[in-house]
């Protein structure tokens, strides 16, 4: 992590003359025009003012793909690999090109914001959407978002560093109030924001939903000091969808409400500007932040925008491979990878996950790729279909999964697909339009839901199987299965808990066995009751018509994957999570593998010892058979092209790249900071304050089943050497030079990373904190030297300012963080206090 300034004026990214510009138009608007501008227009953009050539400007989730105005199949977006995965290559190189790809898809879906890169912390591995965030560690937090976001900025597209601040669980994430100190905020939670803001200067910073010590994000103090008045930040504040609640909100340094067209401002802060309880000040400052955006991003007329076209694009797809394989951890292998396809003639593929993998998780980031490469799929590619064997070997799915296009017909069109017809109270048509997928949402685009009382979906399904099966829909409300034109089943499905995202993008499911014949087509007619739907999300819809897993005979499952590794040279074990288990809304209640995946791996890995499992998860998860298979790869969610990668790395082809960037524990016992449910009164009380990931594990003093920073690679290296001056000066950085040696036979990856120690502290600090890192490649026999540069800033504690303790540090240097052979110690001088600075 390089120097962190606070200077406002080097920070300035608008010069004298583009501001008077802005100014002006400012002048020219009615009180009306401005407040009406602070709130989104509908969900996904702001209001367009022809009058200053302003044009709306279309925002979209995307921390890993870029989904658009629209969640569509026909409008297909890249997949890219989660934050966990990206994170996991330790290389800020590969999170700039992640920032770039984004932008050219945003580009080519006419986005104007990216809202991500998402760099909450991994407080807890129970929370939701670990798998979308980077690091427990707030250094390497903080390389990866600003890396991200300058990749993102570069091609004229804005990054939203989110979500500000101490948003790092999902549990009653409306209302819970963390209750955390002011050192674990700005040695910690703040940090990536920090730097994301003051190095890559982020166009945007979305508030969250959470209180933070007692008020609400949007209505928080840190949004001025220190986001505006210590970090120079000139860009626009946007909430989290909904999440500003109050009038109150635009006395605070919020400046977007979103969504729109209604909400807590609009003609009500009209009013309140005009009676005095907001100055129109604020009001002014606000709007002058948007045309600021709309300049930078090309939205308004007369203005030259950071990049009217990208500046850096690259094959998206070879990157996700790439990328995917850069991020896969490997935590074991006895010799048996890589492995020589010309050598293996039978390989066992077992797992539900390998053949339905998780490439993402769930919840607003969710993307609809335009094809997905399974563990499968590359298997069979890289050893030969005839050679593979596939089983199931344990169900993982949870409700209900979409059908398979090539089994569905659409009626009307005759070509593969579904009719989706919405109707009003006399069942007369409205509109109606063709799809390619029974796994839907309407979030935005021009479908009439709100003035529709009935949805209908109409479809052929040919079954590929002779059995019983659960066929049915996931939903929120009322509705009707048909088969061959029989009612078959109704039901009202209840939201589940409160939370909004939940309820929307995972809710319940209900279905009616059927019996299915292969070959045989069935016509199947969902019908959903749409009239009367209120609140925040009456003109949304989300709606997946398929089939609930059959899951009757669980031992059959296992005993036929068991027989299936017998017989195999090499078995391939995909185990993970599912949608209900990783996802916005809600967090996790174990750390274990959903089914009876586990007791799977044990009876495979007893039939054949040449059995590697990968791991599909986005976040850690037990692993209780580790010591009994011969070899074992994270893969998190990969991504689109995840089976090409995994098999690039089974084969050799390319080097499992990826170091925990999180600690993976042994048991959920073990875990020293767990917690994400509120107490009774809402609070959430961070009282580890500074221990958090691996500190709490060091100051603990428990063993992990694998410890942050870890991973192993397909050669073996020394690192034999390391440099650094005796003495240094508060606020400076220090070069710290290593010389490593790759003793293997093949070419290979290390990541270098530097901790530093304080023994004696004057202050609680943590046994060791990550101060440095690098990711370092060489030949076999090679000897290189890497530089790691060490800011003394993060040698200093906070204190009502960064304080530095003069004296001796420790800095350590290795390949995890309890596998640190050098040592060298660098010597603090004295200084004051800094402040803020």
């Amino acid at each position: 992590m390089e120097t962190l300034t606070t200077d406002t004026n080097a920070d300035e990214t608008t010069d004298q003359n583009t501001d008077a510009r802005l100014k002006s138009l400012l002048a020219e608007l009615t009180l009306e025009e401005k407040v009406q501008l602070l709130t989104g227009r509908d969900f996904w953009t702001t209001w367009p003012l022809e009058k200053i050539g302003l044009r709306r400007m279309l925002f979209s989730d995307g921390p890993t793909g870029v989904r658009g105005e629209v969640w569509d199949e026909r409008e297909p977006s890249m997949n890219f690999p989660s934050a966990a995965a990206i994170s996991s290559s330790w290389d800020p190189a590969i999170a700039d090109r992640l920032g770039a790809a984004s932008a050219v898809e945003a580009r080519r879906k006419g986005v104007d914001v990216v809202l991500g890169p998402t760099i909450n912390l991994h407080r807890s591995p129970l929370g939701g959407r670990h798998f979308e965030a980077f690091s427990e560690d707030p250094v390497l937090t903080a390389e990866l978002a600003a890396a991200y976001v300058a990749g993102v900025q570069r091609n004229g597209v804005g990054a939203t560093p989110k979500h500000y601040i101490a948003n790092d669980s999902e549990t009653d994430r409306f209302t819970v109030d963390v209750k955390v100190g002011d050192r674990p905020l700005r040695e910690l939670y703040l940090l990536a924001f920090e730097k994301a803001i003051v190095e890559s200067k982020a166009w945007l910073v979305m508030s969250a939903y959470n209180s933070i010590n007692g008020a609400t994000a949007t209505e928080n103090d840190l949004l001025e000091t220190p986001l505006n008045s210590e970090w120079g930040f000139d860009g626009v504040v946007i909430s989290d969808w909904t999440a500003v609640r109050s009038i109150n909100s635009a006395n605070a340094s919020q400046d977007l409400v979103m969504p729109g067209p209604d909400g807590p401002w609009g003609e009500s802060l009209v009013v309140a500007v005009k009676s005095g309880q907001v100055p129109e000040a604020a009001i002014d400052r606000k709007v002058f932040r948007i045309l600021q955006l709309a300049a930078r991003v090309g939205a308004l007329e007369g203005f030259e925008p950071v990049a009217a076209e990208p500046v850096d694009r690259e094959d998206p797809i070879a990157f996700a491979r790439e990328a995917s394989a850069a991020g896969t951890v490997m935590v074991k292998n006895d010799g048996v990878l890589p492995l020589d396809p010309a050598s293996v003639t039978r390989v066992a593929v077992i797992g539900h996950n390998a053949r339905y993998a998780r490439t993402q998780g769930g919840g607003s980031a969710t993307v609809v790729p335009e094809k997905i490469v399974t563990p499968l799929d590359g298997i069979r590619a890289a050893f030969g279909k005839e050679n593979v064997t596939y089983s199931v070997g344990a169900v993982v799915q949870e409700g209900i999964a979409e059908l398979p296009l090539e089994q569905i017909t659409n009626p009307a069109t005759g070509t593969p697909g579904v009719r989706v017809r919405f109707l009003d109270s006399n069942g007369e048509e409205l509109f109606a339009e063709d799809r390619r997928s029974t796994a839907l949402v309407w979030f935005g685009g021009d479908a009439p839901i709100a003035a529709s009382s009935t949805v209908q979906f109409h479809t052929i399904y040919t079954p590929d199987e002779s059995n019983p099966v659960k066929l049915g829909f996931s939903t929120v409300g009322h509705g009707r299965i048909f088969v061959d034109g029989v009612l078959a089943r109704e039901a009202t499905i209840e939201a589940t808990g409160t939370d909004l995202g939940a309820a929307f993008l995972a809710p319940p499911s209900a279905s009616v066995e059927v019996q299915a014949t292969a070959g045989v087509p069935l016509e199947v007619r969902i019908e959903l009751d749409t009239a009367d739907r209120e609140g925040a999300l009456s003109n949304a819809l989300a709606i997946t018509i398929g089939v609930e897993a059959d899951d009757t005979d669980p031992d059959a499952l296992i005993r036929d994957a068991v027989e299936a590794a017998r017989a195999a040279e090499i078995a391939v074990v995909v185990v993970g999570t599912n949608s209900r288990v990783e996802s916005e809304g809600y967090d996790r209640t174990s750390l274990e593998l959903p089914g009876l995946q586990d007791r799977l791996v044990h009876a495979v890995a007893a039939a054949n010892p040449r059995t590697i499992v990968i791991v599909n998860s986005g976040s850690p998860v037990l692993l209780p058979w580790r010591d009994e298979v011969a070899a074992t790869l994270i893969g998190y969610f990969g991504g689109q092209e995840f089976g090409h990668a995994l098999t690039d790395i089974l084969t050799g082809a390319s080097e499992p790249g990826g170091r925990l960037p999180t600690t993976w524990p042994a048991s959920q016992e073990d875990v020293p900071v767990i917690n994400v449910t509120p107490a009774p009164d809402g609070t959430l009380t961070y009282d580890e304050g500074i221990h958090i990931g691996y500190r709490a594990w060091l100051k603990a003093g428990t063993e992990p089943a694998y410890e942050f920073g870890y991973g192993l690679g397909y050669t073996t290296w020394t690192t034999d050497s390391a440099d650094a001056p005796a003495e240094a000066t508060p606020g400076a950085v220090v070069p710290l030079t290593v010389t490593l040696t790759n003793t293997g036979t093949r070419a290979g990856k290390n990541v270098l990373q530097a901790y530093a120690e304080k023994p004696g502290s004057a202050v609680d600090r943590p046994v060791r904190w990550l101060v440095a890192s690098t990711p370092v490649w060489a030949g076999p026999g090679e000897t290189v030297t890497a530089v790691l540069y060490v800011p003394t800033r993060l040698l200093a504690y906070w204190d009502n300012g960064w304080t530095y303790e003069p004296g001796d540090y420790t800095l350590r240097i290795g390949s995890s963080v309890t596998d640190l052979p050098l040592e060298t110690t660098l010597t603090l001088s004295a200084a004051d206090q800094e402040g803020a600075a």
